[in-house]
């Protein structure tokens, strides 16, 4: 199975919690939260903390839009007074990214106590920060353990849940990706912990009605997919086993809205509508024979590399700097490799229309978000058209893998 931390999911996390630091001798703490996560959860665990004589230094981040960037990462680091301290990620996505972040590079360790199943990060290696102004995952450290009270994930505003489980339904497509990586751009993979995540999105999915309901035990299902899915990634060694086109799509977006000085939407709330836009590509994969795949690819010729690297310089502007290293065999490619790109894509043709296969049809993905409550479009999450085609069309370049996204637009999928 790899590795594992130790993971509560109950009703006794609190104590549950404190007698891990009994037995690991832990005695001071630096326990992060935001105005939100400190009065939901961090405020009961700094208490029994200090009931037992512990040193605990808090630090509740503050502000309309707490975000995973320089801004927050500083403030943590700069609260820190160098003591032998256990951190404490007491919040959901971005607060345990932050603490994991900021643990790493102290030299710490953390534990996550999740406040609501919103994302699928808290058992991950990765932190997904944005620098520069670029969303990128920075690998760092998974927690210690985990101590998730259920009570508390069960009061969790009905948005944060329904972005978790927008987040694990994502998993259908990143691991599709994943698989098409695979396939076609030898990237690493592994079959079992494909299979693993995949059981728990199905999991999830199958019990759409009953984590809507908002049910203990429907929070429980969500939350072990979640960590399931966490461990994927922690086992992996990196996210590919959890982010796809989707997530780019979602990073893209977050970017754009960042910039333009909106809040960001929820992380899951955006994975699941862009979940629905590369669902669709799948289907129009599927449904594409043989013959018609050849003939689009005919007549494709490589793109000259200038005018690729204007484009990202055009679309990404003052971070154009940091994404063109990350697209350097691609820039760099030859005419011959790129025909034998193709030539692979057309004799794995059967292999490939078997992974779209597995993909679910994008109404499927959408009536299980309207389910929980999610946003099933682009305009419920306050994005213009625009960005929305921006994001379609050019978020492939963020990252190195190989996702559908490349391969629609080597297709001419529209």
């Amino acid at each position: 199975m790899g590795v594992r931390v130790p993971v509560y999911i109950g009703s006794q996390a609190i104590e549950k919690f404190l007698n891990y630091c009994r037995q690991q001798d832990q005695k001071e703490f630096l326990l992060v939260a935001d105005e939100n996560t400190y009065p939901a959860l961090g405020q009961a665990v700094e208490a029994a903390l200090r009931q037992q004589g512990f040193d605990v230094l808090t630090v509740v981040l503050k502000g309309p839009d707490v975000v995973a960037d320089e801004r927050f990462l500083l403030r943590v680091l700069v609260a820190y007074d160098l003591k032998p301290r256990l951190f404490l990620a007491v919040g959901s996505g971005t607060i345990t990214d932050i603490t994991r972040f900021t643990s790493h590079r102290a030299g710490r360790q953390f534990v996550s106590l999740p406040t609501a199943p919103s994302v699928d990060g808290f058992t991950s290696i990765g932190a997904p920060l944005v620098i520069g102004g670029l969303k990128q995952t920075v690998i760092c450290q998974p927690p210690v353990a985990v101590f998730a009270d259920l009570s508390t994930l069960a009061a969790a505003p009905r948005r944060l849940v329904a972005a978790g489980f927008g987040d694990l339904i994502g998993k259908y497509l990143s691991l599709a990706d994943w698989n098409l990586g695979r396939l076609l751009w030898d990237e690493r993979y592994d079959s079992q912990i494909a299979a693993r995540m995949l059981a728990a999105a199905q999991n999830c999915a199958d019990r759409a009605q009953e984590i809507a309901g908002g049910s203990v035990e429907g929070v429980r299902i969500l939350m072990e997919g979640l960590i399931e899915a966490g461990f994927g990634m922690l086992e992996f060694g990196n996210s590919s086993p959890a982010g796809g086109a989707e997530h780019q799509i979602s990073h893209h977006w977050e970017m754009m809205m960042l910039a333009d000085g909106r809040p960001a939407a929820l992380h899951g709330a955006k994975v699941g509508v862009a979940s629905i836009m590369t669902a669709g590509w799948y289907a129009q994969l599927r449904g594409m024979a043989k013959d018609e795949a050849a003939n689009r690819l005919k007549n494709i010729r490589l793109p000259d590399a200038k005018d690729e690297e204007q484009v990202i310089r055009t679309v990404f502007g003052p971070i154009a700097e940091q994404i063109l290293p990350l697209q350097s065999d691609t820039l760099s490619m030859t005419g011959e490799r790129f025909e034998a790109y193709k030539a692979r894509v057309l004799d794995n043709w059967r292999e490939v229309q078997a992974i779209a296969a597995g993909v679910p049809e994008p109404g499927a993905i959408a009536g299980w978000l309207r389910v929980v409550g999610g946003p099933v479009s682009a305009s419920e999450l306050n994005l213009s058209q625009e960005e929305v085609r921006l994001a379609q069309d050019y978020s492939h370049y963020m990252r190195r893998r190989f996702n559908i996204n490349k391969l629609r637009l080597l297709l001419g999928i529209s």
